[in-house]
């Protein structure tokens, strides 16, 4: 029975199990797990991963959704949060392990290490190649016959060889004294520490019963949701999404649409919310998290409002609190390591790339950039090449982008930034890049946190994700296309705050959020329409 068969009877194993209140569920899901795992062993490259995905959307999409409410039900919050961790983000938590650092086996046994960075490294670049021709969909190729296959075939046979060394060597390390957990998903007590700085609210969409989970520090509390929530919440998405279909961003049908999703959706998630944080004593103006599930992941929840309050001003979930978004809980711990001894506290250089031949406004915002009191490196115009941008992320912590951003749709990793020339700067070539010094950037760019729409949403496979993966702490993009006018006025302001703050020990980059959200502020107080200021999203530390 090929992978993708077992999953359908597993899942359907799963499905009459809980409706049965049958104790075999958990067996069903956890093998359910495995399969996942097994089906994209059978994909080489991430195109053809993601491929597969969408193919079988419903169920990996529903999987951990499913089983986070049924552990939930059965008084297993934490052991939720773990299955909501190693069942979303299944490309990037995959590339991210590519890069599990060695530093401490190395130490213990350097030739050991050694053998597991290189194939790391052939698993990589596998991974991240382009896509031959030959069937996708094809599950049953055997190694030993790779030699008579197709191109595709034959990587498939390829990284499934790389992927047995790389698990005989995980095993040789398990067996070491204090490795016995090397490479396995985190626990619940590695991820607790993701709300070390500020609660996580993970939002749970399942078609079973939906739940929110509030991280803090020292617990969790999980509020109850009504039986129509996640009816709600997809009615809520379809209104958004068929709104920026027939109506332009800013046209008054969408900004009426906008204003009525954000007014749902602080009724739906907002309020219960705000009411759980001031009930724990979290102080207005903390920062907090949105870890988004399902047709979350597309909606702004940064934004829910206006919130009612006696003295007639009106407010929405941004002017209470500071909020960010991350995909997962880990990709804001890995946010928040340790970098080289002093380098993060240093007043950050700055990567500029621009293209203002094709933005009217674009001028403006490349001086605002150019006179800041820091370094500046400008790439403008025919100087910014794919090559020479990624060339010099290397050797800046702050990067600002001035371009065009471009979607297409069903190809999330053809996701790009326009350069000079009509050259692109995608995401697949984002995600290659190591960034060791980065810490922050901006992308001044239409459409950078948004997803395809044939895309999977809890993979979170945008450009804003894909900055953050290759080594940025802290990430600024858009939901949708943005008014480009309104880039001068968010830098200057978002700049002016960043740089001239007076925080001791706290790094430049997470500073950033607190920046972002004042410098809309600002934009709303100009009398931005509600779409324009909406637009923009901080994911990160």
């Amino acid at each position: 029975m090929m992978p993708s068969q077992r999953f359908c009877f597993l899942y359907g194993w799963a499905v009459e199990a809980h409706n049965l209140g049958h104790p075999s569920a958990m067996d069903a899901f956890e093998n359910l797990f495995k399969v996942m795992q097994d089906t994209l062993s059978y994909a080489p490259t991430l195109e053809s991963q993601h491929h597969r995905l969408v193919s079988m959307r419903i169920g990996f999409q529903d999987v951990p959704l499913c089983y986070a409410s049924y552990q939930i039900h059965k008084g297993q919050p934490s052991k939720a949060i773990e299955t909501l961790e190693r069942g979303r983000a299944l490309l990037w938590s995959e590339m991210r392990d590519f890069r599990t650092s060695t530093d401490q086996l190395r130490a213990v046994d350097p030739t050991l290490a050694a053998e597991f960075e290189a194939i790391n490294r052939d698993l990589e670049q596998v991974t991240m190649s382009m896509a031959p021709c030959g069937n996708m969909e094809r599950e049953s190729i055997k190694v030993e016959d790779s030699w008579t296959t197709d191109p595709f075939s034959h990587l498939v046979a390829k990284q499934r060889q790389f992927l047995d060394d790389r698990n005989k060597l995980i095993s040789r390390i398990r067996a070491l004294p204090n490795f016995r957990n090397f490479l396995e998903p985190p626990s619940f007590d590695a991820l607790h520490s993701a709300a070390l700085h500020g609660p996580v609210i993970i939002i749970n969409h399942c078609k079973w019963r939906c739940h929110l989970l509030v991280l803090f520090r020292d617990s969790i509390s999980l509020i109850t949701t009504t039986h129509d929530f996640y009816r709600l919440a997809i009615e809520l998405g379809d209104r958004l999404v068929d709104a920026r279909k027939h109506h332009r961003l800013e046209s008054k049908e969408y900004g009426r649409a906008l204003r009525s999703v954000l007014q749902s959706l602080y009724e739906l998630v907002g309020k219960p919310v705000i009411e759980e944080l001031r009930k724990m004593k979290i102080p207005e103006q903390s920062r907090v998290w949105w870890c988004p599930t399902s047709v979350f992941c597309h909606l702004p929840l940064h934004a829910m409002g206006p919130i009612p309050s006696d003295d007639g001003v009106t407010r929405y979930f941004s002017d209470i609190y500071i909020p960010s978004y991350t995909p997962t809980l880990s990709a804001l711990i890995a946010s928040r390591k340790p970098q080289a001894e002093g380098k993060t506290f240093q007043k950050p250089s700055i990567l500029l790339v621009a293209q203002p031949e094709s933005l009217k406004h674009a001028i403006p915002e490349i001086w605002t950039i150019q006179r800041l009191t820091t370094t500046v490196t400008s790439l403008i115009s025919k100087n910014a090449t794919p090559s020479s941008v990624v060339e010099c992320l290397r050797h800046h912590q702050f990067s600002h982008f001035v371009c065009h951003g471009n979607l297409e749709e069903g190809k999330p990793f053809n996701a790009s930034f326009k350069l000079a020339g009509g050259k692109q700067l995608t995401l697949l070539e984002i995600v290659r890049s190591q960034l060791p010094t980065a810490e922050f950037a901006f992308l001044s760019a239409c459409h950078t946190a948004e997803l395809t729409e044939e895309s999977i949403s809890d993979e979170a496979l945008h450009l804003t994700a894909a900055m953050q993966f290759c080594g940025f702490r802290s990430v600024v993009g858009t939901m949708w296309a943005m008014a480009d006018e309104d880039g001068q006025y968010l830098a200057e302001d978002f700049y002016k705050s960043i740089l001239s703050s007076d925080e001791p020990g706290v790094p430049y980059y997470e500073r950033s959020a607190r920046a972002l959200r004042d410098a809309v502020k600002n934009l709303r107080s100009k009398k931005a329409s509600l779409e324009r200021w909406v637009n923009y999203v901080h994911y990160g530390a």
